[in-house]
């Protein structure tokens, strides 16, 4: 239940769908009697939209996360084992067009290979089930398994956890999985932006990780007052900020997170 009240509330509280149907709403009323409303709501949803979409709000929003855990480096100590967090892989592409299809978040996948590699006794466990609230259900997982020979590994490498719908599943199904010893280190791989939100996650799980970020959209120490070029870059840019700490608060609220903002 608790996934559905989050997909549907969500569909609702994303920037961009609620300030599109905000402006929708108010040409709406600007046909009846209210035309006066409907006009300041068409207007006011109309320009956060572009607000939004041109200048690097969005930058500002999701820079704080993506920092808020330094990139990982080799220290030579062994590495037990790796988890891969989903949200890469378009299943629904993968299966249709017979190849892999990656999305947003496609530096997960380049990393899972690359740390199978260069780890070659450490486990290595995928976690994505089916995370779409509509249309096809074909789980990440599924899809990545089918093709693993693509990225050049054998299909006994990669152990896939398939369950799991959002992050909070990732982190239980995977302790329940594992069962990781004490003293054991396992890397959390997932996007920069992600990682506070999924760290947190799987402390309160039981499951110490050492975070393996990846995925930057921002560039601390550049140009970061540059516009964007296209509203949907800087509004997608709010979007996924937004949900990140929406999600972290959520996560806190609900039990599942021991902070609110998690860090190193």
């Amino acid at each position: 239940m608790y996934y559905l009240f989050s997909k549907l509330l969500w569909l609702l509280a994303a920037p961009s769908n609620f300030l599109a149907l905000t402006a929708f709403l108010g040409a709406l009323l600007g046909l009846t009697s209210w035309r006066r409303t409907g006009l300041t709501l068409a207007i006011s949803g109309s320009a956060l939209l572009l607000l939004l979409g041109f200048l690097p709000i969005g930058r500002l929003i999701v820079e704080p996360l993506e920092t808020r855990f330094p990139k990982w480096v080799e220290d030579g100590r062994p590495i037990d084992g790796v988890i891969v967090l989903g949200g890469a892989v378009a299943p629904v592409q993968s299966k249709a067009w017979n190849t892999l299809a990656l999305g947003g978040g496609a530096e997960r996948i380049i990393a899972m290979a690359d740390l199978a590699r260069r780890y070659p006794s450490a486990k290595v466990v995928f976690t994505g089930g089916v995370g779409n609230l509509f249309g096809a259900q074909f789980s990440e997982a599924s899809a990545l398994k089918a093709h693993l020979s693509e990225l050049g590994l054998a299909q006994d490498r990669i152990i896939f956890e398939e369950n799991s719908k959002n992050t909070y599943e990732n982190a239980i199904f995977t302790k329940k999985m594992l069962n990781p010893s004490t003293g054991q280190r396992w890397l959390l791989v997932t996007s920069a932006a992600h990682m506070p939100r999924s760290v947190g996650l799987f402390r309160k799980a039981g499951f110490p990780v050492e975070p393996y970020p990846v995925d930057w959209t921002t560039a601390p120490g550049e140009d970061q007052a540059a516009i964007y070029m296209t509203v949907s870059d800087g509004i997608g840019t709010v979007d996924s900020g937004i949900r990140e700490w929406i999600g972290l608060v959520a996560a806190y609220s609900l039990g599942q997170s021991e902070t609110l903002f998690p860090g190193p």
